[in-house]
């Protein structure tokens, strides 16, 4: 599937199965466009937010069998096939627009738990929705699921964290830049120092963490699925690689993947379960 995005991430990829790969496209543009109304642009706070409350509608008249209006019908249409046919849970999708109309408003945290309710409901909710494709539901997977999508948006913020601060939003927790001593104004002025990189170091730490808490899963998925969510896995570790390697300067520069980095992905992907089996051990 060609996006118009950069992507950290494969969007149903050939390692989908191929009945699975239109629900997954469908999913990915709901999310995707929502996020557009939420960020792209330079619409007011107060359009954006008509434009939101606009698209739930939609969203709830698919879910009725009703027909939305014509405005999105290339999102709705196929969404509504999926819908129906595998009985998604709706409260995810909704989750997702509460997160995206909350970016509108929304540009700071407090502290963790703020920034993972958050998380909980702008990338959680995508992976449940996947495992529910794949007939996953055992709580364990779950929260798998939840550790290693928490971390990918994690990892984006801090990939992202040049881009965020230009557009006034700022993800890294109040309670974090007090205890390395780091001024917000300094962090939205792009001011870097040796105490916002280890700032960044510890926050790319937390996120390196949840993945690998997450990455069992890999082994409890089927067939296809589970090698592809293992080259996810792996795309978030060489992120959090990449900023590292910058010696955490992301407020400065913004690293992106790359097909020489798909080599090492893979590589690393084939050896996860002995290096899943050291870390345990």
């Amino acid at each position: 599937m060609s996006v118009n995005h950069y992507e950290n991430f494969p969007v149903a990829s050939l390692l989908c199965p191929p009945h699975l790969r239109p629900a997954v496209a469908a999913i990915y543009w709901f999310a995707r466009t929502a996020d557009d109304l939420a960020d792209e642009g330079d619409a007011s706070p107060a359009r954006r937010l008509a434009d939101l409350a606009a698209y739930r509608d939609d969203l709830d008249a698919a879910s009725r069998g009703a027909l939305p209006s014509t405005r999105w019908s290339a999102v709705f249409e196929p969404l509504a096939r999926a819908l129906t046919q595998f009985q998604l849970p709706l409260s995810a999708l909704r989750d997702l627009l509460s997160a995206f109309e909350q970016d509108v408003i929304k540009h700071s945290y407090v502290d963790r738990p703020e920034l993972l309710d958050y998380c909980r409901r702008s990338a959680n909710p995508v992976g449940r929705l996947l495992l529910h494709l794949y007939g996953v539901s055992d709580e364990r997977s779950l929260r798998q699921s939840d550790a290693i999508c928490t971390s990918l948006q994690l990892a984006n913020f801090w990939q992202d964290l040049s881009v965020d601060v230009g557009r006034g939003r700022l993800y890294l927790p109040q309670s974090d830049c007090d205890r390395h001593g780091v001024i917000a104004d300094a962090l939205r002025s792009r001011s870097d120092s040796p105490a916002v990189r280890a700032l960044v170091a510890d926050a790319v730490n937390w996120a390196r963490s949840l993945m690998l808490e997450g990455a069992p899963l890999v082994h409890a998925l089927p067939g296809r699925a589970g090698w592809e969510l293992r080259l996810v896995v792996q795309g978030g570790l060489r992120v959090l690689d990449k900023i590292e390697r910058l010696r955490f300067a992301t407020l400065d520069r913004r690293p992106v993947l790359r097909w020489q980095d798909a080599p090492v992905m893979l590589w690393r992907a084939l050896g996860m379960r002995t290096a899943l089996a050291g870390a345990a051990a």
